[in-house]
């Protein structure tokens, strides 16, 4: 249910296995409070929270984050989607990125959104710290940072705007993409190609605190084991992140780094200078 009466209530949905998505997504949330909104933060990332849809039928509004893994929401993210019924209400899109690759996320996401009845008004993107980053990576470090944080109270503003009436506009096309979905689907299994150690304790012992096994998004890692199931993990190393001891690892994945930076046309400065972007 809303997190108390008002005008306009908010659920403030996201999916975050890393931390990044979250953060923005608190943000946004205490600004749309400042501004005298109701809202409700849901994180979906743990499994069991995705156990069922949730209900629109208590709230007024909807805005959804997720990270963008190879250039879409994560599949996980993309199936749930699909179980809710948006109840002919409006809707807004965040995501979060490590500075390669965002279209045709905002694309793919709006349609199936207005599929399930819902109507999207606004969407965003925003940087932040690359998964990789946990292998060796330097993508994006450190986001994201206060230039995301007033982006997103930015995005928050007038986005309660349009979910209220006030403004009555809408987004233009998002940018698409000329691939298949085959070729998209196929693009999902390049993350493969980086981490070829799925993570693991190799056979050590921990405090066995669960951690890992909680946030799971796709019930892939074991923590009794250490050891994460090839046929569910989708490389998002939550369990990475969330382990208090670091007694996960993976492998290393800096010798790849300039790899990806020429295979991107991209140098760190580079990078570093990128903004996120509002739609509206």
């Amino acid at each position: 249910m809303p997190g108390r009466n008002s005008a306009m209530n908010i659920a403030i949905i996201c999916f975050s296995p890393t931390g990044n998505t979250l953060r923005c997504a608190r943000v946004i949330q205490d600004h749309l409070e400042e501004l005298g909104a109701g809202t409700e933060l849901i994180d979906i990332t743990p499994l069991a929270s995705r156990e069922g849809p949730v209900s629109m039928e208590g709230y007024d509004a909807a805005i959804f984050g997720a990270p963008i893994h190879s250039w879409r929401a994560p599949r996980l993210v993309r199936e749930w989607l699909t179980t809710l019924d948006g109840l002919g209400k409006k809707c807004a899109l965040f995501f979060t990125y490590g500075g390669f690759g965002v279209h045709p996320a905002h694309h793919t996401t709006r349609q199936i959104l207005e599929s399930r009845n819902f109507t999207v008004v606004s969407s965003a993107e925003f940087l932040g710290a690359h998964t990789f980053n946990l292998g060796g990576w330097r993508a994006m470090e450190n986001r994201p940072d206060e230039r995301d944080f007033s982006l997103a109270r930015e995005f928050a503003g007038k986005t309660l705007k349009r979910l209220t009436g006030e403004d009555t506009g809408l987004p233009g096309p998002f940018e698409k993409t000329d691939h298949t979905e085959e070729l998209l689907d196929s693009i999902e299994g390049f993350r493969f190609k980086a981490l070829t150690r799925l993570p693991t304790r190799e056979g050590k012992s921990c405090s066995l605190c669960m951690a890992c096994e909680d946030i799971c998004p796709s019930g892939a890692m074991d923590a009794s084991s250490g050891e994460a199931d090839k046929s569910r993990c989708i490389a998002c190393l939550a369990c990475v992140a969330a382990c208090p001891e670091q007694a996960l690892i993976i492998n290393d994945m800096r010798g790849i780094w300039n790899a990806k930076l020429q295979m991107e046309k991209i140098n760190e400065d580079g990078l570093r200078q990128k903004r996120g972007v509002l739609y509206f």
